[in-house]
Parts: structure tokens; sequence; C-alpha cells
């Protein structure tokens, strides 16, 4: 691992300085004659460094430098041992704690049994009153009865309220172990090639560790900078023409135009003559279709169509 960040930081020190010294070519000779190109600058791509979302041990990390990925692609797995266990104890306690509201329904259910015969016993005796066959007496026994039963009812419901809640409770918990299961399974994120690998299997992965980096390499963005005079001369969705070395020639690439900054920034610093230090260019960037050829970090020619 340490290895391979010490590479990235030397790659990038060395892209820094190759920026650099294409940015003094460009300052000096843009502005003259039709031969010179119209920017330099270096390709990039947008860079994902996809990170650990669970702790524990990596199972396995299926990928190398250069692999190629598709969007959800599984490479790796995170240990879910002890996390399986919590959801299975947390199931155990979710069945014991709906046995509980099992025997309040149940309870629930003898008393409007109950309550049923009562209420059929409430309208035999309204009749037989109004017959002069049963006294007030006994219609107020039963209406009593009638009342008791559904305070009993009322009272069995209320107590099986906490439960139920307590069963939501443990659903809730189930659901974070299943989501933080899920995030144990490493999938790539975008279709797009590994760039850095920083884990191996057998070590320890913790919360936003980073596993790898990648990116998509099917179209490329170049760098440039232009000067104030050549500012009007662009615009973006404009067509241009990228060149790059191709052994003793050029090789030609069609380009759009995708973002001009929007201020100006001075030259770097290492440049020292008072003239140069002193220069405003604008940050232009060109998307550009790869065909295999482009490189993170390659140098290239942006040339403004007349």
């Amino acid at each position: 691992m340490k290895r391979a960040v010490t590479r990235v930081q030397k790659t990038k020190k060395a892209l820094t300085i190759l920026s650099i010294s294409a940015l003094v070519v460009s300052l000096t000779s843009c502005n003259g004659g039709g031969d010179l190109a119209d920017g330099y600058g270096n390709f990039e791509a947008t860079e994902t460094t996809v990170s650990a979302e669970a702790n524990g041990k990596i199972l396995f990390l299926n990928i190398e430098e250069g692999s190629l990925l598709q969007n959800n692609d599984v490479v790796g797995v995170i240990d879910t041992t002890q996390l399986s266990l919590k959801r299975d104890q947390l199931k155990a306690a979710k069945q014991t704690i709906y046995s509980k509201s099992t025997n309040v329904l149940s309870q629930r259910e003898i008393l409007r049994e109950e309550l049923k015969v009562a209420l059929n016993d409430k309208e035999r005796i309204e009749s037989l009153i109004k017959e002069n066959a049963a006294t007030q007496k006994q219609l107020d026994d039963i209406q009593g009865k009638v009342r008791i039963l559904q305070q009993q009812i009322k009272s069995v419901e209320t107590q099986n309220v906490p439960i139920i809640n307590e069963v939501k409770g443990i659903e809730v918990q189930i659901e974070q172990i299943e989501d933080q299961i899920a995030k144990s399974i490493v999938k790539s994120p975008l279709d797009g090639t590994v760039l850095v690998k920083y884990a191996e299997p057998g070590e320890v992965a913790v919360f936003g560790r980073p596993l790898f980096k990648m990116a998509n390499l099917d179209e490329m963005e170049l760098r440039v900078y232009i000067s104030e005079t050549q500012l009007p001369n662009i615009k973006i969705g404009q067509q241009v023409t990228v060149k790059i070395d191709d052994a003793d020639s050029m090789r030609s690439y069609e380009g759009s135009v995708s973002w001009i900054s929007t201020s100006a920034e001075f030259t770097p610093k290492i440049i020292q003559t008072k003239e140069e230090r002193v220069n405003l260019v604008y940050a232009v960037k060109i998307k550009v279709k790869n065909d295999g050829s482009l490189k993170i970090g390659m140098p290239a020619e942006m040339w403004i169509s007349n």
C-alpha cells in the first residue's frame, strides 16, 4: 500500500512539473505564427475513490490496477459474521415479543366473545321488559356487565400498544443491520478503470478507509490555459482540434469545449521573469473521446478551428 501511495505522489509531482513546463511554452508562443498551437495542457479524468462503508476483515478484493469494471460489479466483501449474529439475535427477540402480543390478543378475543353474549342477553331482556316478562334490575345488571367487558377490552388493547411499539423498534434495528451487511459488499460505483489499489485481502477495513481509486477513461478532459486575448475566440460547446505526439508526427482528435473558467489566475510562482509573473491566464476544459491511446497526465495541444 505504501509503495502504491508513493508511486501516486511521484506521478502527481511529475505531472505538476510537466504542466508548468507546457504552460511556459504556451505563454511564450501562443501569440506567434499559425504553426503554433493555441493552448497546451494535460489530460485529466474524474477520479472516484471507493472507501469502506463497514468495519471488519477484508475477505476478498478481486481487483488489480488496470482492471475494467462495470457499474455495480461486486469486487470485494468485508466480514459480516458479527452483523449476521446480531441480526439473528434481534429476530429471536422479535419472536419472543410477538408471543407476548399473541397472549394479549387472545385475552382480547375471549372478552369480545363474552361481550357478544352479553349484548345478546341485553337485547333479549329489553324485549322481555316490553312484554312485562323481565325486571328493570335484570336489565341494569346486564348493562353493567356490558360496560365492564368493554372497559376490559380497552385495557387489554392498551397493554398491547407498547408491545407493538417494541416490535417496531426491533424491526428498525434489523433493517439497520441489513443495511450494514449490504454495505459490507464492495461494488464498483461506475463503469471505469482501476487506477490505484490501496488495500489487500486479509487487512482490516474501517469505515472511510480508501480501498481503491477508479475513473471512467472513455472520455477524457484536456485542461489547457489560454491568454486573455484568446478568450473571445473560444466558447462552451465549440469544436476544437486536440493533438498528441505520435512517433514522428501528431495524432489529431476532435474535442468540445466543456468549461471555461470565470476568473483569471496568475501563472505559477515558479516562473521567475517579471513579465511572466504578471500574466493572467484562463483555464479551459475540453472533452475528448478516448480511443485507448489517451492517458491521465498525457500532454496535448489545443488548436482552435478557424
